[in-house]
């Protein structure tokens, strides 16, 4: 622990900006106790509190700027590596894309806040040709919004928190084992939660392939088309035939699905 502590003391900013970096291209590394701790040390004077704000927010920006390219140049394809990555496939782009339809670029200003929202934010604004000159401005904005929470809550909380410090120095090394061990089982239960999913959606899966060919033998199959209203625009597949609906709309509209054949929910 006194190593840790000599290392902040030292290399502080290149560490703030290593973590910060890392979290936001996906690493499942916190950066915010990072943050806590550069706003305590800010409030003894040994680092600024405005530097290290906004080194954080200039980390969010360049690695949200590729996330940003990755979703314009590659669309869908990059949104369903974020899926294959997350610890949480089945909400990543469906919640980012509901935020973005609710509130439009503004989602950029808490995407920080909420797990998951903030890697997948930056693809889906690409993916949706937004202006980078307006990416950047509301990107920018939620940076901000996000360090400065965290670092001015360790800069009003200094005290507290270092006496909080006192006791983990007391611990030693006793309490390194057991913030990994606890990030290695939030880590391993996200895993599992996530290959539980993935198998219930094999159950009833079928595939493009398999379910041309059904079509093609004549067999009578309805398809309900799911995809959120940006992916439709975004994508030119279209599926004849389809009823096109939301998620949300199963429910209200069950009674124009008929029963007398397969039906094959298309979706993301």
């Amino acid at each position: 622990m006194h190593g840790i502590a000599h290392y902040l003391l030292r290399y502080g900013y290149v560490l703030l900006f290593a973590f910060v970096f890392g979290e936001q291209i996906g690493l499942p590394i916190p950066s915010f106790p990072l943050l806590l701790a550069m706003g305590a040390l800010a409030h003894t004077g040994r680092y600024s509190l405005f530097a290290s704000i906004g080194l954080a927010a200039l980390a969010c920006l360049i690695c949200d700027l590729g996330w940003y390219h990755l979703g314009r140049w590659r669309g869908h394809k990059i949104l369903n590596f974020l899926c294959r990555i997350s610890l949480e496939p089945d909400s990543c782009v469906r919640r980012t894309e509901e935020s973005f339809a609710r509130h439009g670029a503004r989602s950029l200003l808490f995407a920080k806040f909420v797990p998951g929202l903030g890697t997948a934010a930056p693809s889906v604004a690409g993916l949706l040709r937004m202006r980078i000159s307006r990416f950047m401005m509301w990107d920018l904005g939620g940076g901000i919004a996000w360090a400065a929470a965290f670092t001015g809550a360790g800069y009003i909380f200094s005290r507290q928190l270092e006496m909080a410090s006192a006791v983990a120095l007391g611990l030693g090394s006793l309490l390194a084992v057991l913030l990994v061990g606890a990030l290695a089982a939030y880590v391993v239960w996200k895993y599992f939660q996530r290959q539980r999913f993935i198998r219930s959606l094999r159950i009833a899966r079928i595939t493009p392939e398999e379910l041309r060919r059904k079509i093609d033998s004549g067999e009578k199959i309805f398809i309900v088309d799911l995809r959120h209203s940006s992916e439709f625009e975004a994508d030119d597949a279209r599926l004849p035939g389809a009823l096109r609906l939301r998620p949300e709309e199963l429910e209200q509209h069950h009674v124009e699905i008929p029963l007398d054949r397969d039906v094959v929910l298309y979706c993301t």
